[in-house]
């Protein structure tokens, strides 16, 4: 049952927050809340309340995933700072989304609600000034959970957002000092940030080579770790992770040119988090192309009556424009490339997913990049011809296969080549 069909939003959350008793009886009706409304924004508002009790003071210390976040909004400036929870130990998991995809939604809510998000306003281009920037950018270095103190202006605060590029957090606070110790950098990472004349692109790509996680290379940009000298700068978490994704996806296809055109359609199909997900991999050229399908009580059609599809394409020389399905589509177009890389082969690749009621909220868009990944990594339904792949998206997929051709260009062209070459073999 959802919030919107019993009460309004905004009424539970001031009832809670001005609630003058102890924060554990907050706590305790948040729980009631969660327990009958499975409302996404309340959902991360649950967990995070839960960590109130904690947090009812100026100051925090715990062992940091190294995890940073650089906001966007005012940028210039904008806002830096660690991400770290009340608990010290190997919490790395928290900060590597590789390792998340066995996960509910609600066990990862739960665990990166742990998180605190510290803020401290900053220009992008003081990467080298000041203790706070030079702190962030040493947990952005490191390769394993760091000890941080933390010293905030004011208590830690919950605040109600949902983001579809950014994984969840938990509460933030404005900082005033920060400390970090026993960092011990990643070798790889620090010898990419002590090169002031690699490129930043050179730096992605070389880390990446070197196999470390998109999720580790992301961060490391967002921090300014990256680029010629002085030209360095804090990058936006939401803009670092798609840069990462189209800088390393876009390295693989010039590889991927290069390749002989798969010889028949492969067929990959996954169910995770309430999402289905069909992969289309078609002998011909170099083409892409995401289609996404909401259905109704989901996220991004809320109030919808019927299933909102939202499609991005781009031909064998790419896109110049911003998909209009956003980070997710460069997320899965570096999961796709990969794949095409590893069979040394060449395809028009069609990515269909279905997002079902259970998907309660956006996670960020590793969730796209992982489970493409997965997808792909299962035995491919092997056919010959679009017949038989249609055939197939009718049974697999819920939604008709009319309404994906209708809503997918290059679903369209298919079926047009296909009646030209039918009309042609009757003359």
């Amino acid at each position: 049952m959802y919030l919107t069909d019993l009460i309004d939003r905004k009424a539970i959350i001031k009832e809670l927050d001005d609630d003058s008793r102890k924060d554990e009886l907050r706590v305790k009706r948040s729980d009631i809340v969660y327990r009958h409304m499975r409302d996404p924004a309340l959902l991360r508002y649950y967990y995070s309340m839960k960590m109130m009790p904690i947090l009812n003071k100026l100051d925090l210390s715990g062992s940091s995933p190294t995890d940073i976040f650089i906001g966007r909004y005012g940028y210039p400036n904008v806002t830096i700072g660690p991400m770290v929870p009340p608990e010290f130990g190997d919490t790395s998991i928290l900060a590597v989304p590789e390792r998340w995809r066995a996960f509910s939604i609600e066990q990862i809510v739960s665990a990166r609600s742990k998180l605190v998000r510290g803020m401290h306003k900053s220009k992008v281009t003081s990467v080298e000034k000041g203790r706070i920037e030079e702190q962030v950018r040493d947990l952005a270095l490191a390769d394993r959970p760091a000890e941080a103190e933390l010293m905030f202006s004011k208590k830690p605060f919950v605040k109600m957002a949902l983001n579809d590029e950014v994984q969840p957090f938990g509460p933030s606070a404005d900082i005033k000092a920060l400390d970090v110790y026993n960092v011990k950098a990643n070798r790889q990472v620090e010898k990419l940030y002590l090169d002031v004349d690699a490129a930043a692109s050179t730096a992605i790509k070389e880390l990446y080579e070197k196999d470390i996680p998109v999720s580790k290379i992301q961060q490391s940009f967002s921090a300014g770790l990256f680029g010629l000298g002085r030209r360095r700068k804090f990058v936006p978490t939401r803009w670092s992770i798609t840069a990462v994704d189209d800088t390393l996806s876009k390295g693989n296809l010039k590889d991927v040119k290069e390749f002989d055109e798969i010889d028949s359609i492969h067929i990959y199909y996954n169910v995770s988090l309430d999402n289905r997900w069909m992969i289309l991999f078609i002998p011909g050229r170099w083409k892409y192309e995401s289609a996404e399908a909401w259905y109704p009580k989901t996220i991004w059609n809320e109030d919808g009556k019927t299933i909102s599809i939202y499609s991005s394409y781009e031909g064998y020389t790419g896109r110049k424009t911003y998909a209009e399905i956003g980070g997710c589509y460069y997320a899965a177009r570096l999961a796709v490339t990969e794949k095409l890389k590893l069979l040394q082969k060449q395809a028009m690749v069609i990515i269909l997913r279905e997002v079902h009621e259970g998907y309660l909220m956006p996670v960020g868009v590793w969730n796209v990049r992982e489970h493409v990944r997965e997808t792909l990594e299962k035995e491919p339904m092997v056919v010959h011809g679009t017949d038989e792949m249609f055939l197939t998206i009718s049974k697999k997929m819920d939604i008709p296969v009319k309404d994906w051709i209708a809503n997918c260009r290059a679903l369209k062209e298919l079926l047009y080549q296909r009646d030209l070459a039918s009309y042609a073999g009757r003359q």
